[in-house]
C-alpha cells in the first residue's frame, strides 16, 4: 500500500503546483523526455500522467501520438483518450486536430478524469493484492460445506463477494466492464496486460477462492511470492492431461478399496483409517514422483497413525500379506521386545518409481501415539543421510512431516521443529509438511460438573480447541507458504503436491499443504462422534464419497469408461484377497521385518551382533602426551585468548607428569582425538557446535547445542562418527574451551583440536538454538542413520531433560523394544547436590533407573565376556563417572561395542575442578579399559576380613566419604567402593566384593534423598547378590518433595548429618533388616 500512497501524493502535487513534474526531466522540456514505446516518462510511469495533465501541449503530444499508433503512449492515456472519444459527438471523434477537442471537452475535464483514471487503477491494483493476501478466507476449501475456511463468520470487506463492495474501492456497477492497467505483481492476465474489471475479479476468484486457498504474502522476499503467484494466477496452468487423471482415479482406487477392505474383513478393529482423506495417498504420491523427477533418490516420513497402514501399502510398499498379518491375533513374535500396534510401526524400502524410472527409497519412521514426536526425528535422519552422501542442499534426500490438525495447531515440539528448519547445521534444506485437516481435533473435551471433571469425547470443535484461524498458522513463523485444498477436488490436491515439491526444490525451504478434509467414523472406528459434533457427522454420513465423485466426472468427460473403471477397482481387490490369503500361512511375527533404520552392515543378516567382546579402549602414552600438549596450547601466532581462562587451559607440566584432572574437557578430547588419530588417510570430517563458541569466552546466547563429525578409521574398519554435544550457558565450561575467540580480533577463532596431525579430520563449531525437545529428538534422528555415529547431547543442567521427557520415554527407553531399532546416542546430564537449589541439582536418576529393564531379583549368568553380553541384554547404560579416565574410557566404549544401546551419563559440574578428580596417563594406558566398579584401593582393601563397613556409592559424593574418612582415621576400618556403572547393574563385581569383605556390613550412601537417586534401584539388587541374607542400609538425604534445598546453611547441615551416620559404626545396631 505504500507505493499507492506515494502515487496519489504525487498526484495530488500535481495538482496543486506540478511545475516540477511540468519542467520534465532536470530542466529538460518534457516532450523530450517522452520514452516512444511507453508513452511517458521514463524516469516514471502512469504517475506522471495525473500531474501533466494541466498542460494542453503535453495533452496534445499524447493525443497525436496516441492518433498515430495507440501503442506509441502509456495504457493508462490509452485508456483516457478512448473514454474521452467514447462520451464525444462523432463529428469531434473524426476530427484529427485536437484544437476543439483538447481546448473544449478535454481541457475542461481532463484533471479530474485524469484523477479518476489513476484512483481506479489504484484501487484495481489494491484490489488484486486483496484477494491475494485474503482470498483464501472465502475459498470453497471445506468439503463439507457447513464451516467457513477460517471458522468464523468474517469475511474480508475488502473482497468482492457482492457487487455493493466495490465501493470500498471507490468503484461502481458500471465500472466492471471498463478495461484496467494489470500491475506487474499480478498473472491472471496471461498474455494481456489490461483486463476488464469484471474479468479481473473473475479470474482472482478462480486463483484464490476456489478449492485452493494459497497463504504466502506473509513472506518478505519478492522473488517467491511472484513465483507463487504465477503458480496459482496464470489462466489454465492447472491443467492435467487424460494420462495424468487415469493414473490419478488408479491411485485413488488403491488409496479407497483398500480402506474398505480393512473394514469388511476386521470391522471391530482399531486402525486409524484414511477414510475422509483417501486423497493423501495420491498426494504423497505425486510429491515423490516431482520430487523423484528433480533429482531426489531418497525420502524419510514421519506421520501420525492416521492412515499409516494405507500409506505403507500404498506408497512405501510394504507386502500386502506382512501387513493383514499384523491383525491376527495368534501370531507370536519371534524377535525380541514388546514390539508395537500396527498403526505405530515403520518401514524401510527401496524400489522403483514408475513415473520417472528411478531408483528411491522410503523410509517411514516408527511413531509412538504422541503425534509431533517424530518430527525432529525425522529431521534428523534425514539431515544425517545429506551429510553422508555429501547432498550440502537437499537435492538427494529429503523429508515429508504428515500431521493431524490438532496436534500441528497444539504440540509445541512443531515450533521447534520450524525453529530448527534454517539454521545452518540443522536444515535439511526444506521439508514438505502435510496437514491431514480432519476439522474434528484429537482431544478430549474436559467438563466441570459437580466439582469433577470428566472426558466426554475423543473429539472437539476446533473453535473451542485454537487460538489461531488454522492450525497451520504456526508455519508462518519460518515464511513457508501454506497451500489451503478442500481434499474432495483430487486434481485441486495433486496441483498443489506439484506446487509444493517444486517450491522445495526451487527454494530449499518449508511448505505446507493443509488438507481440509474430515473424519468418515470419528477419532477411530470404534468411536462415536455424533456426541460432540452431531451436525457434523449428520453431513458426513451423507457426503458421497470422492472416488465416486471423481470417477463419474471422469466418466462423463470421456477419460475412462464405466468398464475400465470397473476392472480397475476388482483388479485391487482381487490383490487384497490373494495378500488375505497369503497372510494366513504366516505363523510368526517378525518384527524386523518393519524395521525404519536399517544397519545391514553392521549386524548379521540376523539382526544379530557379529561378536560378543569390545577392544579395550586405552592407548598409549605418547598418543596421549600429544594430544594433551596440543589441546592445551594455542596453536595459532599473535592469538590473545582472555586472561581468565589461562586457567582453563591443560598445564604443560601436568600433562609432562601424566596426570589431568576434571573430566570434561580433556577426557573429551582424548575419547574424540584419538579417533582422529587413526583416521589420517581417511580424509575425515569433523564438526563441533555450541551456541557459546566455547572459549574465552564471548557468550552469544543462553544455550546452545553442539554438534561434531568425523570419519574415523579405528582399528582396521572405517568409521563415521557424527557427535553432538549441546552445551548450554555455563555449562561444562571446559567443553567450551574447545574453541577461543582471540580478544583482540572480531571473528578470529583458534580450535586447537584442528591443529593435532596433518591433514587430520577439520573439526568446527557451529550456534544453535535453545531447545531440549526438538533438539534431543534431531539428534536422536541423526544417530538412527548409522551405527558409527557417537552423538551426544547435554542438557543445561540435568532436571532440564525434563522438557525432553517424551523424546526419553518413547524413543530412547524402549525404541529397541518396540521397533527393534538400536540407538547410541549419549545424554550428558550434569548432575550432583551442590547447594544450586531445587532445579539445578538432580537430573533424576531415579526416572532413567526406573525404566532399565535388567531384573533385581535375578542374578543373571552369562558365558564368555560377561560384560557386553549384560550390556547387549539391556535397554540402556547408566553410568557416574568419578575419574576423568572413567569418562573417556565410556565414550570410546560406546563407539567399540559390537552393537549399540543409549548411553546416560551424570555428570557432576564440581569435579570439572575437584583436585582429587584426577586421572594418571596409567589409567588410559594400552589394554585399560572402562572400569564398572573402583574398588577400595587403600588401606582396607590390604586387611579385607578387619573392615567393619563397607560403603557403596557412585559420583561425587565419594570425594566427600573419602575426605572425612581420613579426617575421621577410619581407613583400615570402611572400605568405600564406588559403582561408575549403576545399571545394567554390575553384579559379577558387586558380589566379587561383597565376598571380599565378608564381615563388613553393607551401607549405600548417596547424596540425593531417599526417594530419589539410586537406592530404590540398587537395594533390591545388592539383597540379590547377598541371597537376602544380609541387610544393605541407607546413609543419605531423608525423603523429600524437592530435589533439593535452595537454602545453603540446610545443605550443608543435610551434607553433614549423613555424613556423620555413614562414620558411625553403631548407627544400624539393634535394627532389623
Amino acid at each position: 500500500m505504500s507505493q499507492f500512497r506515494a502515487l496519489t501524493g504525487v498526484l495530488r502535487a500535481g495538482r496543486v503546483g506540478g511545475s516540477r513534474w511540468l519542467r520534465g526531466c532536470e530542466g529538460v522540456p518534457a516532450k523530450r523526455c517522452v520514452d516512444p514505446k511507453r508513452g511517458c516518462s521514463s524516469g516514471a510511469a502512469a504517475p506522471v500522467l495525473s500531474a501533466v495533465t494541466s498542460s494542453s501541449s503535453y495533452v496534445e503530444e499524447m493525443y497525436f501520438a496516441w492518433l498515430e499508433d495507440h501503442k506509441n503512449v502509456h495504457e493508462s492515456w490509452d485508456t483516457f483518450f478512448r473514454n474521452i472519444q467514447a462520451s464525444s459527438p462523432s463529428g469531434e471523434a473524426d476530427e484529427r486536430r485536437p484544437s476543439a477537442l483538447l481546448q473544449g471537452r478535454v481541457l475542461s475535464h481532463s484533471p479530474d478524469m485524469a484523477q479518476k483514471v489513476v484512483e481506479d487503477h489504484l484501487a484495481v491494483h489494491t484490489l488484486i493484492r486483496a484477494y491475494q493476501i485474503r482470498g483464501h478466507h472465502v475459498a470453497q476449501l471445506d468439503p463439507l460445506g457447513i464451516l467457513d475456511a477460517d471458522l468464523d463468520s468474517f469475511v474480508p470487506s475488502d473482497l468482492i463477494t457482492t457487487i455493493d463492495k466495490l465501493g470500498f474501492y471507490g468503484l461502481e456497477e458500471s465500472d466492471l466492464d471498463r478495461s484496467f492497467q494489470l500491475p506487474p505483481t499480478t498473472f491472471i492476465g496471461g498474455g494481456e496486460t489490461t483486463l476488464p474489471l469484471r474479468e479481473i475479479i473473475r479470474r482472482l476468484e478462480v486463483s484464490y477462492c476456489g478449492h485452493i486457498g494459497v497463504e504466502f504474502m506473509f513472506i518478505n522476499n519478492v522473488d517467491q511470492c511472484q513465483w507463487i503467484r504465477q503458480k496459482f494466477e496464470t489462466p489454465g496452468i492447472m491443467q492435467f492431461t487424460n494420462a495424468e487423471k487415469r493414473t490419478l482415479l488408479a491411485r485413488l482406487i488403491r488409496s479407497t478399496r483398500f480402506e474398505d477392505f480393512l473394514a469388511r474383513k476386521w470391522s471391530s478393529e482399531k486402525r486409524f483409517g484414511l477414510e475422509g482423506c483417501e486423497v493423501l495417498i495420491p498426494a504423497l504420491k505425486t510429491i515423490i514422483d516431482k520430487s523423484s523427477a528433480a533429482g531426489i533418490d531418497s525420502v524419510i516420513m514421519g506421520m501420525p497413525h492416521r492412515g499409516r497402514l494405507n500409506v505403507l501399502a500404498n506408497v512405501i510398499r510394504k507386502e500386502l500379506d506382512q501387513i493383514f498379518c499384523q491383525f491376527d491375533p495368534k501370531l507370536e513374535a519371534a524377535d525380541e521386545g514388546s514390539g508395537d500396534v500396527k498403526y505405530h510401526l515403520g518401514m524401510y524400502h527401496e524400489r522403483i518409481n514408475r513415473e520417472t524410472d528411478k531408483n528411491i527409497t522410503l523410509s517411514l519412521m516408527a511413531n509412538p501415539s504422541h503425534l509431533e514426536a517424530v518430527d525432529p526425528v525425522v529431521q534428523g535422519k534425514a539431515k544425517a543421510e545429506q551429510f553422508y552422501r555429501g547432498d550440502t542442499q537437499g537435492k538427494k534426500v529429503m523429508s515429508i512431516l504428515m500431521h493431524g490438525d490438532a496436534a500441528f495447531a497444539g504440540q509445541g515440539v512443531v515450533y521447534e521443529t520450524f525453529h530448527l528448519s534454517e539454521l545452518p547445521s540443522y536444515t535439511t534444506h526444506g521439508t514438505i509438511h502435510v496437514v491431514v485437516n480432519n476439522q474434528a481435533l484429537n482431544v478430549k473435551v474436559s467438563i466441570l460438573k459437580f466439582d469433577c471433571c470428566s472426558q466426554i469425547g475423543f473429539t472437539t470443535d476446533p473453535r473451542v480447541a485454537r487460538s489461531s484461524p488454522y492450525p497451520t498458522d504456526v508455519a508462518r513463523v519460518v515464511n513457508a507458504p501454506i497451500f489451503h485444498v478442500n481434499a474432495d477436488d483430487p486434481e485441486a490436491v495433486m496441483y498443489v503436491c506439484r506446487v509444493a515439491a517444486e517450491w522445495k526444490t526451487t527454494f530449499n525451504k518449508d511448505v505446507v499443504i493443509d488438507l481440509v478434509c474430515y473424519r468418515r467414523f470419528g477419532h477411530n472406528e470404534m468411536d462415536e462422534p455424533m456426541f460432540t459434533q452431531p451436525l457434523m457427522y449428520k453431513q458426513i454420513r451423507r457426503q458421497e464419497h470422492v472416488l465416486k465423485k471423481y470417477s463419474d466426472r471422469l466418466i462423463a468427460e470421456g477419460v475412462v469408461t464405466l468398464q475400465e473403471f470397473e476392472e480397475e477397482v476388482a483388479k485391487y481387490d482381487k490383490i487384497c484377497e490373494e495378500a488375505y490369503t497369503s497372510s494366513k500361512d504366516e505363523k510368526i511375527l517378525n518384527n524386523r521385518h518393519w524395521l525404519d533404520s536399517p544397519w545391514p552392515d553392521f549386524f548379521t543378516a540376523e539382526g544379530e551382533p557379529k561378536s560378543m567382546s569390545c577392544l579395550p579402549t586405552g592407548l598409549d602414552e605418547e598418543t596421549l602426551q600429544h594430544i594433551g600438549q596440543t589441546a592445551s596450547s594455542v596453536p595459532l601466532e599473535d592469538f590473545k585468548i582472555h586472561p581468565d581462562g589461562i586457567h582453563v587451559r591443560l598445564s604443560g607440566q601436568d600433562v609432562e607428569r601424566g596426570t589431568f584432572s576434571g573430566y570434561g574437557a580433556f577426557s573429551f578430547c582424548l575419547a574424540f582425538t584419538t579417533d582422529i588419530y587413526f583416521s589420517l588417510s581417511a580424509v575425515p570430517f569433523s564438526r563441533f557446535l555450541a551456541a557459546e563458541h566455547i572459549g574465552m569466552l564471548q557468550s552469544t546466547g543462553p544455550a546452545c547445542v553442539s554438534v561434531m563429525y568425523v570419519t574415523v578409521r579405528t582399528y582396521g574398519f572405517s568409521r563415521c562418527v557424527w557427535t553432538f554435544l549441546s552445551l548450554p550457558h555455563s555449562t561444562f565450561c571446559s567443553h567450551r574451551h574447545h574453541v577461543l575467540h582471540d580478544q583482540e580480533v572480531d571473528k578470529r577463532i583458534c580450535v586447537p583440536m584442528n591443529h593435532l596431525w596433518a591433514n587430520q579430520a577439520p573439526y568446527t563449531v557451529c550456534n544453535s538454538s535453545l531447545s531440549e525437545y526438538g533438539v534431543l529428538g534431531f539428534e536422536l534422528g541423526f544417530a538412527m542413520a548409522s551405527p558409527n555415529a557417537l552423538i551426544l547431547w547435554e542438557a543445561q543442567f540435568g532436571d532440564f531433560h525434563n522438557t525432553a521427557q517424551c523424546i526419553i520415554d518413547q524413543f530412547i527407553s524402549s525404541g529397541q523394544a518396540k521397533w527393534v531399532r538400536n540407538n547410541g546416542i549419549v545424554l550428558l546430564l550434569p548432575h550432583g547436590m551442590e547447594g544450586m537449589g531445587p532445579e539445578h541439582s538432580s537430573a533424576r536418576p531415579e526416572r532413567f533407573l526406573q525404566m532399565s529393564k535388567d531384573d533385581p531379583d535375578h542374578f543373571p549368568e552369562f558365558s564368555g565376556d560377561f560384560e557386553v553380553h549384560q550390556l547387549n541384554d539391556c535397554n540402556w547404560i547408566v553410568v557416574n563417572c568419578s575419574t576423568p579416565a572413567n569418562y573417556c574410557h565410556v565414550l570410546r566404549r560406546q563407539i567399540l561395542l559390537p552393537f549399540r544401546k543409549p548411553l546416560i551419563i551424570f555428570t557432576p559440574k564440581s569435579l570439572l575442578r575437584h583436585p582429587d578428580a584426577r586421572s594418571s596417563f596409567d589409567d588410559l594406558a594400552k589394554g585399560t579399559k572402562f572400569k564398572r566398579l573402583i574398588p577400595d584401593m587403600g588401606a582396607a582393601s590390604q586387611s579385607p576380613v578387619q573392615v567393619k563397613r563397607v560403603i557403596f556409592c557412585t559420583g561425587k559424593v565419594y570425594y566427600e566419604l573419602a575426605k572425612d574418612r581420613k579426617q575421621q582415621n577410619l581407613e583400615r576400618d570402611i572400605a568405600i567402593v564406588r559403582l561408575e556403572q549403576i545399571s545394567p547393574f554390575p553384579f559379577d563385581l558387586v558380589r566379587t566384593e561383597v565376598e571380599k569383605y565378608a564381615n563388613a556390613e553393607l551401607v549405600w550412601c548417596q547424596e540425593e534423598h531417599k526417594n530419589m537417586g539410586y537406592y530404590d534401584y540398587v537395594r533390591p539388587r545388592f539383597l540379590t547378590v547377598v541371597d537376602n541374607k544380609k541387610p544393605i542400609w541407607y546413609v543419605g538425604r531423608d525423603p523429600a518433595a524437592a530435589p533439593a534445598t535452595g537454602n545453603k546453611s540446610t545443605h550443608l547441615n543435610e551434607l553433614k548429618r549423613f555424613m556423620d551416620t555413614a562414620f558411625n559404626l553403631g548407627a544400624f545396631q539393634g535394627r532389623d533388616m
